[in-house]
């Protein structure tokens, strides 16, 4: 990364007749491994590095990027970003909310250094979790294992004097597994997700998770009866109310889909200007507040600053089941009369950046699992997903069951297939009355925008627990 390149591109578009200008540089090391059925099919390492301009003037705002480190290059970049800016012509003009001006450095902790662990350590380490799968009594006659390590270092300066610079060690791993019992098949997908070093797997016991979701299928084969459908009370377990909270309340929340400008994209939102649900709006019951936090160290949606500069901090997204505040950038922010709370992110260089969430989820409350369980008569324990769906508004929605038990006098019973729960956001959070004590985390990659941005992003929370529910 050339950051005198940076600093000429950012002195070019002062001297343009510009309201504001910025200049990001990301520079990233790219190394993924790939195994199917415990073979290697795939070690690729990669560099790729640039910048990007983006500049307000004549009220519309334009951007560009290049990979290309040289003065020239910079120019060009900065001319097409005022052509762009510039040609727009547009009658409710683009705005940037004041910021006050930030110069720092700073980088995620690694206790065991990435840079210091050798491919062959790499490798070994996903041949042992595919042996440790094949170990198990469990029919598995598909596994696919991926890794994916991002090193980042960014650059950011823009003509108000910020200058700020990070560097990002990321790690994750995914996996998919198909269990076969019986002449039926079941699969599930898992995502490990950590910003520090290659202790992560010491923290992800990667392992051991697999091993429980095989056992988990194979008793859906060979042991899970379906529920009769009915009004019943429901526990969702960390990983459901993670989807929940990620899908009905943190994308909802984005200012720029309750804008209108995601609409043809990934869809709007169900609060509106002139809807029934804005600021103040109750949601869901007293006991559910739901926050979005880029500030958790170390999870795999962790920043100290987001791509416009902005410092981060925990934003309440419904607050004691109502509606307390959306995401924002700068430009989202001006529109309503706010502040920014650095919710402005890219996934690269070549990217715009846009609202997004980090790690969203459910605070937790005051009971334990035990005691949530203990006080449904009949209902059901929904442990994890094998699918979801959401409508473009985020408003109706369905989840289906992977791991899940029938609850009987406050006893959990027989595993159950495939539960299913169609509902709204707001029946859904408002038949929440109890929430647990114990908060897990879930790592995901968020999609969003035009050309598509995979973010990563921490969905989870506590386990809850919803009064007459209907369940099919």
């Amino acid at each position: 990364m050339e950051r005198d390149i940076v600093d000429y591109a950012l002195e070019y578009a002062r001297s343009k007749d510009v309201e504001y200008a910025e200049v990001r540089a990301q520079s990233r090391k790219l190394e993924q491994l790939m195994l199917k059925n415990g073979i290697l099919e795939a070690f690729l390492s990669s560099v790729d590095s640039g910048f990007c301009v983006r500049i307000l003037a004549e009220g519309g705002i334009g951007f560009a990027s290049t990979n290309k480190w040289t003065k020239d290059e910079a120019k060009a970049i900065v001319d097409i970003a005022c052509r762009f800016a510039k040609a727009a012509k547009r009658k409710d003009k683009i705005k940037f909310v004041e910021e006050k001006a930030v110069e720092t450095t700073w980088e995620v902790e690694q206790k065991k250094k990435i840079e210091d662990v050798d491919s062959e350590t790499k490798i070994k380490q996903f041949l042992g979790i595919d042996k440790a799968l094949t170990s198990q009594a469990v029919n598995l006659p598909a596994r696919a294992l991926q890794c994916a390590i991002n090193l980042t270092e960014k650059y950011f300066v823009n003509t108000e004097g910020s200058c700020i610079s990070s560097f990002v060690p990321k790690i994750d791993a995914f996996s998919f597994i198909t269990v076969v019992e019986q002449g039926k098949s079941e699969q599930a997908y898992a995502q490990f997700g950590y910003c520090g070093g290659w202790e992560a797997f010491d923290k992800w016991r990667m392992s051991e998770k697999l091993i429980h979701d095989a056992n988990v299928l194979k008793k859906v084969i060979t042991e899970a009866k379906a529920v009769k459908p009915g009004t019943m009370d429901l526990v969702c377990g960390s990983e459901v109310t993670g989807i929940a909270a990620h899908e009905s309340c943190g994308h909802p929340m984005e200012a720029d889909r309750i804008l209108g400008r995601e609409m043809s994209q990934a869809g709007r939102s169900f609060i509106y200007e002139g809807s029934p649900f804005w600021v103040g709006t109750k949601i869901g019951s007293d006991v559910v507040t739901i926050v979005d936090d880029p500030t958790i160290e170390h999870s795999y949606g962790y920043y100290k600053y987001d791509d416009e500069g902005i410092k981060a901090r925990r934003r309440y997204l419904y607050k004691n089941g109502t509606i307390n505040e959306f995401l924002h950038n700068r430009e989202t922010a001006a529109k309503l009369g706010t502040r920014s709370n650095a919710s402005s992110r890219s996934v690269n260089y070549d990217r715009e950046a846009i609202v997004r969430m980090a790690n969203t989820f459910v605070l937790s409350g005051e009971m334990t699992q035990e005691e949530l369980i203990e006080d449904v008569k009949n209902g059901v324990y929904m442990v994890s997903f094998t699918e979801w769906n959401i409508d473009d508004k985020r408003f109706n929605q369905r989840y289906v069951g992977r791991e899940a038990y029938i609850i009987e006098n406050g006893e959990l019973k027989n595993p159950v297939a495939r539960p299913v729960i169609e509902t709204t956001t707001l029946k859904f959070w408002s038949a929440v009355d109890a929430v647990s004590k114990n908060v897990k985390f879930d790592a995901a990659t968020c999609g969003k925008g035009d050309p598509m941005q995979g973010i990563p992003v921490y969905t989870g929370g506590p386990s809850i627990r919803l009064r007459g529910v209907h369940v099919k």
